[in-house]
Order: C-alpha cells, then structure tokens, then sequence
C-alpha cells in the first residue's frame, strides 16, 4: 500500500514530455510508482480534470532571515514554491561576527528592502559560522524545502571587520576563501556576489562590489577544491563587456556553473540579447555560464503605502506620513492639500530616484486584473495626453482609488518595447534559467514571488498580446531546468525514485490577485504580498502543506545540504 496515491490527473511532469493521464503514487516522501490504475494508498486524492506538476523550484529568493522565524516561508508556498534557493546577490546574515549583527542588517535593509525592524526584532543569531548557520536551519522545520549560499558582503564583514569596503590584503582573501570551502563542504549550494552600484547602503556600495579578479579568483579556486558550488552575481555589465573574461575564469576555475542576472536595460535595449549569444558562446567552449532571467518585467508598485511613489518626497506628503492611512486619504481628498501638494517639486537629492518617480510613460494602473503586459495607450503619460491633465494630477487620482489601497506598476527593465516579447524570447533561449523573483525581499516596493503561478496564468492560459507558451515548456522551465542548474536533481520531475513535491492546479481557476500590504512581519512591519487560487494542493516530501491555499500546519520542509554528489543531502530526514 502506497502512503499516497493521486488518481487520474493530466501529468505534466516536468521533463518537457506532453500531458497524460496517470496515478503517482508515493512511499516515505518519494515517487514510488507512475501508471495506470495503481494499487491503493492510506490517503487517496482524486485529480480527474486537475494538472499534476513538481512542485516549483525557485533558485532566486531572499529569506535568509525570514527562516529565522516564518515557517511558512510566505508568499513562496502560496504559490506552489517546494524549493527556495536563498543567500542570493551577496547579502546575507552568515557569518557574522556578534558585533556585526547591526552591520548586515543596515545592508540587508538597503539593498533588498525588508524592514530593520522585523530584522532584529525576528532573527535569532544563534550562529556565529556559516556552518553554524546551517546547523540553525537544520534545527527548524518549514512546509518547503531551503537551500542556502554564503553571500559575499557577509563574508567580509566576518573576515574584515570595519574595513569590509576597503581592499583585502592577501591574508584576509586566504582566509574568505577557506571559509567559503568550509561553507560548501558544510553544504552550501555555492557563493553569490554583487557587483552593481545600485546595492549601496549607508556604508557606501555592498562589501565585494569593486573587490579586484583576484579576489573572485580565489574564492574561485576554493569551490574548485570543494568539489561543486555555483557562483551566483548580479552585475551592471550582465555578463558581457568587462565580464567576458571574469565569468569564463571563474567557471574554469570553480569547473561549475555561473548564474548571473540578465534583462532588457533601456540604457542599451539589444544588450541582452548579445549576453545571450555570448553565453551560448561559451557553453560551447565547454565554461558553464547560464543567465538569469525573469518571466515578466521587474516592476515596482507604487501606492500610497510603498517605499517610493512619485509624491514620496514631497514636503506635503511627508507631513502627513505618519498618519494611518484613512486619515492621510482624507487629507488628500481635501482640495487645499491636493492643490499644494501637485504645485510642489520633490526634494529627492538622488538622480536617479527622481527619474524612477516621473517616469510617466512607464508607470501604469495595475489594476484587480493585474496586467503586467500593459499597451503603452495605458501609461499615466498617455492618460495624461488624452485627458487634458498633468501626469501628477493622473497619478495622484490613481494612488487614491480603492480606499488608498490602489498600486501603480513601473517596470524598471524588460519593458522597453511595452510587451513581454523581449522576455519570451530570453525564456525560451536554451542557455537562460528562470530566477529573479526575489521571495522575501523589497517589501515595501515589489512583489515578484508569484513569478511561478504568472507562467500558468499569463504565458500558459492569459495572455493576448503575443505567443504563450507551452504548458508542458512553462512547467519544464520552473521544474526540471531551475533543479538541474543548482544540481538539485533529486527533484525538478515526476519520476519513479524522485522526491514527491507536487502540485495539484486547477488550470480553468488559476489566477492571481491584485498584490496588497500587509503587516505581519515582526514588530508589526509591512510587506507586500499577492495571493493566488487554482492551487488545489501542494505536497512536500509526500505530505500536503497547502490545501486550497490554505496552510494544512504540515511542516515536512527542512534545509538542504549540497555536497556535489546528484542527490543532495536532506537534513533531519
């Protein structure tokens, strides 16, 4: 007898291969039998009509801290997340000195946005050492599975102290690259990096970002010893011009893969599409370099809850900030205050938060229909033009709409030519693997966790403004391809002797809501989130965590440790 059987459901499973009717069933949390008409199990679920996929690997996330005290690891498993990948773009809170814990959340807060205040009041500190930090991890029990990276600022801080942003001297780079070999033997997945000035905190750019090729190299030469690892960067160059030469060494060295961010930048909007060739260049000449990419434009939301909106910096609104916000709507509805505060110039003293916030013709209405792939006739600067009005007086009447609630859309990459095709085609480009999606972090300005459920309900099912994708290519993409590129290949597919982390979709209802914000971090801290319906079960290691959306209190979830080999360790079980 099966501990689990699942009935009669479209198998989608992961590989590529098409749809068909089929029974899994499962046994001590693993794919025990696929076929026609098994026999029974202790718990049995009828699927007739219901898409049965893997679960979704997600390698691009940011809860480091959030392990510390969030079992649900929300909102990744409300949308069918069985796997998150964490430690990503360098930052991170392991290892960490014990007079250093105000250090890296200052950096943590800058660069990924997540409230100072749920930081401290939320992480532990029970470690000093990456290792130790992983032995953290191992003691707690979550409803998805967490995966972990030594991040490169932490790293510093550790090794350095106050001189993290200075250059190492030869000793201190010996040192961070044997602790990054200790890491990875302890069984991190691998190191990450940032090297983009747009991570800075109060202390000036993230520890690592100017660090010399030298540095790189080492740490480098020590996943080479480790004997697997992937190193992980985000950078202003994505991969071509003065990163050529870098990222070839670096997979060398490391004889591993290299995953790093890649979009569509409006300061050169055909530059992706040269980081593609390129990688495939190098695939070919045997150096494993796979680009990250996203499933739509990375999109900030503006409302009158958000980190930034375009009013943010005006001294108008900021008087009234600290107003709960039935209150600051009122004030605004007030045509005096209205008045005064579209007849005022911002105050942003930062070039480039002030283009962020009058970027009129990229900043549209959301909307209940959430519409990601919105036309240019939608954007503010076009509503503005055919109604007679300034761009301001536009956005201001949108950010009051639904009881202040309403949020704007403005994509920051991605969207040069105002459709999706740039991002179809760096999707479907066989050198790419999907990440970006950033669980855990920019809470109080984006919301991209739900990239996993958007592939179903926008490129599979919804969108109208170009190809869609294959549903069996969609669920490859965010399965098997996102599992293989971190070596996790004991799951990513449905096959006999694969772990059972499964999702159970109702193609017909899935959808996603209109993101909103919260505040359930610790301290009472806000966050963004946005919900999903369709997922009529999502199982973990052969257990059901969610059902209907809902939480079954089921917490089979626990770290993994990589070791190289193609079955990653899974701790406490």
């Amino acid at each position: 007898m099966f501990d689990l059987v699942i009935r009669s459901a479209d198998l989608v499973d992961g590989t590529g291969a098409p749809v068909r009717m089929a029974d899994v069933g499962i046994t001590d949390g693993l794919i025990a039998a696929i076929g026609d008409d098994l026999g029974p199990g202790a718990r049995e679920v009828d699927a007739r009509g219901l898409m049965l996929s893997p679960g979704w690997v997600d390698i691009h996330t940011h809860y480091d801290g959030q392990v510390s005290w969030d079992e649900q690891l929300s909102p990744s498993g409300w949308h069918g997340v069985t796997t998150v990948v964490m430690g990503n773009c360098g930052v991170g809170f392991a290892p960490a000195r014990r007079d250093g814990h105000e250090f890296l959340i200052e950096v943590m807060e800058a660069v990924e946005d997540i409230p100072g205040t749920a930081m401290h009041e939320g992480i532990t500190w029970d470690w000093e050492t990456f290792p130790e930090y992983l032995d953290a991890i191992e003691r707690r029990s979550y409803n998805l599975d967490v995966v972990t990276q030594i991040p490169h600022a932490a790293l510093r801080a550790y090794v350095m102290g106050e001189r993290a942003h200075e250059d190492a001297t030869e000793a201190e780079v010996a040192v961070m690259a044997a602790l990054v070999e200790e890491a990875l033997r302890s069984g991190a997945a691998g190191f990450t990096t940032s090297r983009t000035i747009l991570h800075r905190s109060a202390h000036g750019l993230v520890p690592g970002t100017t660090a010399p090729d030298d540095e790189l190299l080492a740490i480098a030469d020590a996943i080479g010893r480790a004997g697997h690892g992937i190193f992980q960067l985000i950078s202003d160059n994505q991969g071509v011009g003065d990163d050529r030469r870098l990222l070839r060494a670096i997979a060398e060295r490391t004889g591993g893969t290299v995953t790093y961010t890649l979009a569509q930048s409006p300061l050169d909007p055909m530059a992706y599409r040269r980081g593609l060739e390129d990688a495939t260049a190098a695939q070919v000449e045997g150096y494993d370099l796979r680009p990250q990419v996203a499933v739509r434009p990375t999109g900030m939301l503006f409302g009158l809850q958000t980190s930034l909106h375009p009013f943010i910096t005006h001294p108008t609104m900021k008087a009234l900030d600290h107003l709960p916000l039935p209150e600051r709507l009122a004030a605004l509805h007030d045509p005096e205050t209205r008045a005064r505060l579209l007849s005022e110039e911002d105050t942003a003293t930062d070039i480039v938060t002030k283009i962020l916030m009058s970027r009129w013709d990229d900043i549209f209405p959301l909307g209940d229909d959430v519409d990601y792939e919105p036309e240019a006739t939608m954007s503010v600067a076009a509503m503005a033009r055919r109604e007679g009005r300034t761009p301001e007086e536009v956005v201001l009447d949108l950010m009051l709409a639904d009881e202040g609630r309403a949020l704007l859309f403005a994509p920051l990459a991605n969207y040069c030519d105002k459709d999706h095709e740039v991002i179809r085609e760096m999707m479907e480009d066989p050198v790419a693997v999907l990440g970006l999606s950033d669980g855990g972090a920019h809470c109080g300005l984006i919301c991209d966790v739900s990239f996993p459920t958007y592939l179903l309900t926008h490129w599979v099912t919804g969108r109208t403004r170009g190809p869609r994708l294959g549903l069996e290519q969609a669920v490859n993409l965010q399965t098997q391809r996102t599992a293989e590129a971190y070596g996790l290949n004991d799951r990513g597919s449905i096959e006999v002797g694969k772990r059972a982390d499964l999702n159970l979709i109702d193609l017909n209802a899935i959808a996603l809501e209109a993101p909103e914000m919260i505040f359930d971090l610790p301290g009472g801290s806000r966050r963004i989130v946005q919900r999903a319906h369709g997922y009529k079960m999502t199982i973990q290691a052969g257990e059901i965590t969610y059902v209907d959306g809902v939480d079954t209190g089921s917490r089979p979830g626990r770290l993994v440790r990589c070791s190289g080999t193609t079955e990653p360790a899974l701790a406490g079980r």
